[in-house]
């Protein structure tokens, strides 16, 4: 803990025993006319330092860094601070309107998560939060029927909420290390789905989706997009002279610029679109652009529902459009594409030194693309031996 004068002239906080400040202004003689403003510097219990304005006494200064020093050895210090007040509904509510957090695709569930945190800890002083407090909520949550990852994740992204509140002075450590210390229900990776979209039922969906449907089905089994890339998808995309989509950092969820190779499905489907006059969009309906994934998910149910196919988590068997995704990363492995290759591809980030020595390029890309289409070709032509009727026309 140590007392701080700043200079009235460049602001710089400095001793209270310098006489002279670097930028040659005497301080002695600033402070016998009450110039010069005091401020205190104290570490708090969870490790941050902070700076708290006095005024422009030396004595209040004094009175204001024992105090201060009291409060740390007595372990109340956050009493004092104006953000010790703060309720978690205070803080969603800061939280929930920062503009990062406003753009987050994942915004409607972070809200609903904090929602139902609240329900419980919505009335609670942040920083009187602590780790049994938690596991109590876990608990509870679990005797309501609520999965596992469900618990997780609404104290992850509760947790996510107090850390940016930390950094931003509006709550203190303690709070932030009761989630730190508050242990997963779940191990990591321990619910990841491995539910595969087999080739036969592509073909079954494709062949019953909606002609604006079959596009999304077609761009997602060939190139691994995301449902939000797609439905985002616009023509200025689309390079037709190098066969690629450029899709720019905004327009991921990586934030990131991703270039995807077109194979001769991608292309052949593009073609067939109609493009709108009044927006740039390639997936629409009735010549709209789609305004959310929502109605693009509850297509993808129905269309399942057509042809038989289990659909959704909880299901015995069950698919979900994002299932798409990981089948089209298996099959690259079968096709025998590089890792680097598919990564880049699909848009995860590369890892240890092959982020800074291996640059993808356009023909690297087509490349890698063509052993998956080919393998796909192949599996295609052994299920037109088992029963052609099953594939649609314009596949």
């Amino acid at each position: 803990m140590a007392i701080l004068a700043e200079c009235p002239k460049c602001h710089n906080k400095q001793s209270v025993k310098k006489q002279v400040c670097k930028c040659g202004k005497n301080l002695e003689k600033a402070k016998r006319s009450r110039k010069v403003k005091y401020w205190i510097k104290y570490r708090l219990p969870g490790g941050k330092q902070r700076k708290e304005y006095v005024g422009f006494s030396i004595e209040e200064a004094r009175d204001a860094d024992g105090k201060r020093r009291g409060q740390k050895r007595e372990n109340r210090i956050f009493d004092m601070l104006p953000a010790s007040k703060i309720t978690f509904d205070e803080l969603t509510e800061w939280y929930l309107n920062l503009k990062s957090v406003k753009k987050l695709a994942s915004y409607d569930r972070t809200e609903q998560a904090l929602s139902n945190f609240n329900a419980v800890f919505g009335e609670y002083m942040v920083n009187f939060i602590k780790q049994i407090d938690l596991e109590d909520y876990q608990d509870k949550r679990k005797e309501q029927g609520r999965a596992n990852a469900t618990i997780d994740m609404e104290i992850k992204i509760a947790q996510t909420m107090v850390t940016k509140a930390f950094y931003n002075d509006k709550v203190g450590g303690h709070s932030l290390k009761a989630f730190k210390r508050t242990k997963r229900l779940l191990e990591k990776g321990s619910n990841a789905r491995k539910t595969l979209v087999s080739i036969e039922q592509y073909l079954k969906l494709i062949k019953h989706a909606s002609p604006h449907y079959r596009a999304v089905l077609v761009f997602a089994y060939n190139t691994g997009m995301r449902l939000g890339e797609i439905k985002t998808l616009r023509w200025s995309y689309i390079d037709k002279a190098k066969m690629m989509i450029r899709i720019p950092a905004k327009a991921t969820k990586e934030s990131r610029e991703k270039n995807i190779p077109i194979n001769q499905h991608v292309k052949d489907t593009l073609d067939a679109l109609p493009r709108a006059i009044q927006h740039d969009f390639i997936i629409t309906y009735r010549g709209e652009a789609l305004s959310n994934k929502s109605s693009l998910k509850k297509q993808f149910s129905e269309t399942c529902g057509k042809v038989e196919i289990p659909y959704g988590r909880n299901t015995s068997n069950g698919i979900t459009f994002h299932d798409i995704r990981r089948t089209v990363k298996t099959n690259m492995v079968a096709a025998g594409v590089d890792q680097v290759y598919r990564d880049a591809i699909l848009g995860h980030r590369l890892k240890g030194m092959d982020l800074h020595y291996i640059i993808p390029t356009d023909e690297t890309l087509t490349e890698a693309m063509k052993k998956y289409t080919k393998f796909i070709d192949g599996k295609i032509e052994l299920v037109l031996q088992d029963g052609p009727q099953t594939v649609p026309k314009n596949r």
